[in-house]
């Protein structure tokens, strides 16, 4: 009987919900539990860009408070690997701008809009066996976790369209050998899916 009552349950789950949503539910909560990585994206608007829109992305000479080994230009570089799969026309910068110079770069490419990146926090917790040698500190044990501050500009109007910060944070099972700029890429597509209405 019992067996009856669980496999008549799991038909109806079944009958509610695709296993593709199945999937994103389950490492929604397990990413919640600190299981897997996690992120949560927070924007000042909900403003959406017409699919031809040309895109310049240039990351800000500031350096992650907690973490300041991270490479210079590691978030403009997650940001241009995660737009391309979505925007034809996006250029990035090669080096840290400030945000005057990154306006005049995009203009000079005649881009539509500048999306102006900062790495602003990160924490690399013990991960592996060589940090632990250096640290061997029970306190430094973890998960990492980081912080994005994104700006998204009108390049002709200097219009302030976007402002959105990322809470990033690894999971449990996914820490070992990891570092903050790992925990870049998922958020950074979420975002860029998000610029054009997508999900």
């Amino acid at each position: 009987m019992r067996r009856l009552g669980m496999v008549l349950l799991l038909a109806m789950l079944a009958g509610c919900m695709k296993p593709s949503d199945m999937t994103q539910q389950a490492g929604y909560y397990l990413g919640d539990a600190g299981v897997l990585d996690h992120y949560e994206i927070n924007r000042s608007s909900t403003w959406i860009l017409q699919p031809d829109s040309k895109l310049y992305i240039a990351q800000g000479h500031f350096l992650p408070i907690g973490n300041p080994y991270s490479r210079p230009n590691v978030v403009a570089e997650e940001a241009f690997a995660a737009a391309v799969e979505v925007f034809p026309m996006v250029r990035r910068a090669q080096q840290p701008l400030g945000l005057e110079e990154a306006l005049l770069e995009a203009r000079s490419y005649q881009y539509d809009y500048l999306l102006y990146t900062r790495f602003a926090a990160a924490e690399d917790a013990v991960g592996s066996q060589e940090q632990w040698e250096t640290s061997e500190q029970w306190s430094d044990v973890g998960a990492d976790s980081g912080v994005l501050q994104l700006i998204l500009m009108e390049v002709g109007t200097r219009h302030l369209v976007d402002f959105t910060t990322i809470n990033t944070k690894g999971g449990f099972l996914q820490f070992y050998k990891a570092s903050p700029d790992d925990l870049l890429r998922p958020p950074l597509q979420d975002y860029t899916r998000q610029l054009l209405g997508r999900r």
